[in-house]
């Protein structure tokens, strides 16, 4: 165990280490530019999806409203409580406005990767689209690069469908044996049904339940911590001067100031949000869309959910109380934003989000086992694998519950993200002119009186598209 630990902790190292962030926040900044800072010239279209005004519907498809669900599941998970937490803990208050700000730039991060995803989508035998960064980099740049797609597939199996569902698996476990008193097998052996239960069922089932669960969630601990600020409303400029005068440099609330500020901050909101790390596209490339640039739009908004208002929910509620002490040793992590809402509203605010737990922890579940099954189909569609898979996320999540120790050798699931990153950038950065063709695309639809965009095939020849994705192209010229 020791070698494999000194491997995945060099490539750990070398990718979220040093070179990964900066990465992450130059390129995004770039497509923000070179874009025209288009998630924020389409910003009030993002809440058509909500309304169903922006939103394209075949009650035999994925709409665009589930899939953005379903991404807001996989995003919105243990860093939105525990590692909020931590980034103030280790940042200080001004980590919260660097995780708004590389939310701002990943936003269009998640709405390039997303667009790509939806542009080289297949449609299936069952009538249903997979897509994604291994389908994009295998349509968009050619089968020579199916080497790198495979590596993607490899890594996105390995740190999300495996590693990070026993993660969640004892996040769930922990939470309700130290608040409850119920003990780990008995909430590994719920969790695991539950799994087994949503993963038979596919992509509609996964959907299905996402469409219940999430606006439960998200809504219910929105909810909680609109409570707590109205409870504490005479503190809020306070806590608001904090962040930005943290942010700057203008107060030193922890060791290392600034510094420490940005790296907490960019760290944490981009382990959060997962623009740019090729995630949430999977999920992006099942919906079905008049055109790429609508989905697109649609996984923008879903990292303004995660980080801005979340996350935000989170950095209030324990910076509005007194178990934070800046620069003070003490709690940490899901105890410090428990402990904080039981000093606001009382001691059974930790029944309340050890359930927030559970739905964040479940969604995240349902997003990850997806994931792998859409890398593995890349490679293989024999029935027999997906089986096999699905029994093996049953017992991950099982054993990540009842075993808390055995998480550990899951450990390689942050440097296999790290490489999973790396190759969806490389892609995104060679893809990134075909991107913006389908963007300019969208845009002359909407300067031409078009309110809902459509997108034809036919007028991009050059490109390795699948024309039965897209059943609403003009008839005349998709036929062609």
């Amino acid at each position: 165990m020791g070698f494999f630990d000194t491997i995945f902790n060099a490539v750990n190292d070398l990718t979220w280490g040093w070179a990964l962030i900066p990465f992450l926040v130059v390129l995004g900044v770039f497509f923000t530019v070179a874009s025209g800072f288009v998630q924020f010239r389409f910003f009030k279209r993002m809440f058509g999806v909500l309304t169903g005004t922006d939103e394209d519907n075949d009650p035999t498809k994925i709409s665009a409203r589930e899939a953005l669900f379903v991404s807001v599941g996989g995003r919105v998970g243990g860093g939105n409580i525990a590692g909020v937490a931590v980034a103030i803990t280790a940042g200080g208050p001004g980590a919260v406005f660097w995780m708004w700000a590389i939310a701002l730039i990943g936003m269009c991060s998640a709405l390039v990767e997303a667009t790509l995803a939806q542009l080289y989508k297949r449609t299936e035998p069952d009538g249903n689209y997979r897509g994604g960064p291994a389908r994009a980099i295998i349509h968009g740049l050619g089968a020579n690069y199916r080497w790198l797609a495979i590596v993607y597939a490899v890594c996105l199996i390995a740190s999300f469908a495996i590693g990070f569902n026993a993660f969640q698996g004892n996040t769930v476990a922990g939470a309700a044996l130290d608040s409850m008193g119920i003990q780990r097998v008995w909430t590994g052996a719920v969790l695991a049904i539950a799994t087994g239960f949503i993963v038979y069922g596919g992509i509609h089932r996964i959907a299905k339940a996402a469409d219940i669960i999430i606006p439960v969630m998200a809504f219910g601990y929105i909810g909680m911590a609109l409570l707590i600020i109205l409870l504490n409303i005479t503190g809020l400029p306070g806590v608001l001067w904090d962040i930005f005068a943290n942010a700057f440099g203008f107060r030193e609330a922890v060791a290392g100031g600034m510094g420490a500020a940005i790296a907490q901050g960019l760290r944490r909101g981009l382990f959060s949000n997962e623009a740019g790390l090729g995630s949430a596209p999977n999920v992006a490339a099942t919906a079905y869309v008049k055109h790429p640039v609508s989905q697109g739009i649609t996984q923008s908004f879903s990292v303004f959910i995660d980080t801005i208002l979340i996350c935000s929910c989170t950095a209030f509620v324990i910076l509005l109380g007194d178990v934070y002490q800046p620069g003070a040793e003490g709690v940490d992590g899901v105890a410090l934003t428990q402990q904080s809402m039981v000093d606001h509203v009382g001691g059974w605010a930790q029944y309340f989000l050890t359930v927030a737990i559970l739905l964040f922890s479940f969604s995240s579940i349902m997003y990850n086992y997806y994931l792998g099954e859409n890398a593995l189909s890349f490679m293989t569609d024999s029935p027999m694998a997906f089986h096999i898979l699905r029994i093996v996320i049953i017992g991950i999540v099982f054993l990540g519950a009842v075993a808390p120790g055995a998480t550990a050798v899951f450990n390689f699931s942050d440097p296999m993200m790290g490489i999973l990153a790396v190759v969806n950038l490389l892609a995104l950065m060679m893809l990134f002119p075909i991107a913006l063709r389908i963007i300019q695309d969208f845009r002359s639809q909407l300067a031409a009186g078009i309110e809902k965009p459509v997108f034809d095939p036919a007028k991009f020849p050059d490109l390795d598209t699948d024309p039965t994705a897209w059943p609403d192209a003009p008839k005349a010229t998709a036929a062609e």
